[in-house]
C-alpha cells in the first residue's frame, strides 16, 4: 500500500503535469453570482441550445489535478448532454481549497449539509435549476475518485436535492475525517459492518428518500482499494433498507454487476466491478455512438460507465433540440449484452501491441507514448 509521502508526491507530479487534464469541450460557461458559496467553488455549466423545459440536470464532479472542464468532457457528459437533453454542472476545486484540487471529502466542515463544499455544490444546483427551468424532480450527481467520494456525501447530506448518483473509484461517505483517515481508508477499505456505515448517513437523512446509486470500480484500482465500492453498496444497502447480499450478482463482459432492488423490483443500487481496470472512469470510445476520450483516469475499457450510468438514471431517451442543427444520434442499446460482448476490453483477436496498449491505459499518457513507440519499433503496433 502507497504511504502518504509517496500518495501526496504522485498528486504533486499530477498537479505540475496539470496540461494533460487542460483539453475540454469549451463550451462551460463560468458564473460568479449563484447564491452561498461558502465552499469557495467555481460554478462551470453547460446548458445546449434548445434545451427543453423540465430537463435534467446532472452535476459532475472531477478528481484529483483534473480540471472540472476536462472530466465533463472526457468522460463524454458534454455530449450526452447534446444526445439525452439535460444540463450540466460542473463544479471547479482550486488549489487554494487543496493544493492537489482535490473535493475536501474528508473534512468535516466541508461534507456537513449547509456547510463548506457541499453547501455550495447545492446552492450551484439550485442556481441551475431557477436559471434553466430545470426539472427539480430529476437532478443526479456523479464523480470519479475524490470526486465520487463528494457524490457520496451529497447524496448523504442533500437527499432531498438528488433522485440518483453514481461513483466511481471513490468511496463510502463519512470514513475519513482527516488527510491521513483518507490515506488510510484509499489503500485498505474501512470494512466496517452495513449497519455502521448506513448509520454515518441516517443521521443526515432528513426524512426524505435515499436517491438510487450506481457504483463503478475497478478490480486492479491500487490508487482507492476495490473493496470500497463493497462498502459504499452495503452503506446505501442499509439506508434503503435491503439486505447486505445482493438480489442477483449477473457475469457481464466487463465484470461483474451487483443489483439490489426494491420489493417492485426497481434497481436502487447497482456495484460494478469492471475486469482489469485501474483508478480512472471505465469508457468505450471506438464503436458507433460511444462518448468519452481517453486521457489520463479515464480508461479505455470497452464499456462506458456513462452511459451505463444515464441508463441507470432513466435519462438516455434520444431528444431532439429545438435548435436544430445536431443530427439524431443512434441510440445504444446499453442492456444488451451483445453491445458490451461487441467491445471486450480484451479481445481474443487483439494484437500483442494492441493488448499492452490496452492493459497500460491506467498509467500516464506520456509513458503510454513511449512504451508504443518501442511497440512500434519492434513491429508489434501500427
Amino acid at each position: 500500500m502507497p504511504g502518504l509521502g509517496e500518495t501526496t508526491a504522485m498528486l504533486r507530479r499530477l498537479r505540475s503535469a496539470s496540461p494533460l487534464f487542460s483539453e475540454g469541450h469549451g463550451a462551460l460557461t463560468a458564473t460568479e453570482a449563484f447564491g452561498p458559496n461558502p465552499g469557495q467553488l467555481t460554478m462551470l455549466s453547460y446548458a445546449p441550445e434548445g434545451l427543453s423545459p423540465r430537463a435534467p440536470l446532472v452535476v459532475v464532479l472531477h478528481g484529483c489535478a483534473q480540471t472540472a472542464e476536462a472530466y465533463a468532457a472526457n468522460a463524454g457528459w458534454l455530449a450526452l448532454a447534446d444526445r439525452f437533453g439535460f444540463a450540466v454542472l460542473a463544479p471547479q476545486q482550486s488549489s487554494a481549497n487543496n493544493p492537489n484540487r482535490c473535493f475536501n471529502w474528508f473534512s468535516p466542515a466541508d461534507v456537513r449539509r449547509g456547510e463548506g463544499e457541499a453547501a455550495s455544490i447545492a446552492s450551484m444546483a439550485a442556481h441551475m435549476i431557477q436559471a434553466h427551468d430545470l426539472d427539480a424532480e430529476r437532478v443526479f450527481v456523479t464523480g470519479l475518485s475524490a470526486g465520487g467520494a463528494m457524490t457520496a456525501t451529497m447524496l448523504a447530506t442533500y437527499p432531498d436535492l438528488f433522485a440518483a448518483g453514481a461513483v466511481i473509484a471513490g468511496l463510502p461517505h463519512g470514513v475519513a475525517r482527516n488527510v491521513q483517515e483518507a490515506m488510510r481508508v484509499m489503500g485498505r477499505a474501512d470494512g466496517r459492518s452495513a449497519s455502521a456505515l448506513g448509520a454515518l448517513i441516517h443521521e443526515r437523512q432528513d426524512g426524505a428518500a435515499p436517491p438510487r446509486l450506481s457504483i463503478w470500480h475497478g478490480d486492479a484500482d491500487f490508487t482507492v482499494n476495490g473493496d470500497n465500492g463493497h462498502d459504499l453498496a452495503q452503506q446505501w444497502s442499509a439506508v434503503h433498507g435491503l439486505p447486505s447480499a445482493p438480489h442477483r450478482v449477473e457475469p457481464r463482459p466487463f465484470g461483474t454487476r451487483s443489483t439490489w432492488r426494491s420489493p417492485s423490483g426497481e434497481a436502487l443500487i447497482e456495484l460494478n466491478v469492471v475486469r482489469g481496470l485501474g483508478h480512472g472512469a471505465p469508457l468505450s470510445t471506438k464503436a458507433e455512438g460511444d462518448v468519452g476520450k481517453v486521457a489520463p483516469y479515464m480508461l479505455e475499457a470497452g464499456i462506458s460507465s456513462s452511459l451505463e450510468i444515464a441508463r441507470f438514471w432513466k435519462i438516455d431517451t434520444e431528444v431532439s433540440l429545438e435548435s436544430g442543427d445536431r443530427p439524431a444520434a443512434t441510440r445504444v442499446a446499453l442492456d444488451a449484452p451483445q453491445h458490451e460482448s461487441a467491445a471486450h476490453p480484451y479481445p481474443e483477436t487483439a494484437s500483442l501491441g494492441q493488448g499492452v496498449m490496452q492493459a497500460i491505459s491506467h498509467v500516464p499518457a506520456g509513458v503510454q507514448d513511449t512504451i508504443a513507440k518501442a511497440l512500434r519499433a519492434a513491429g508489434l503496433l501500427k
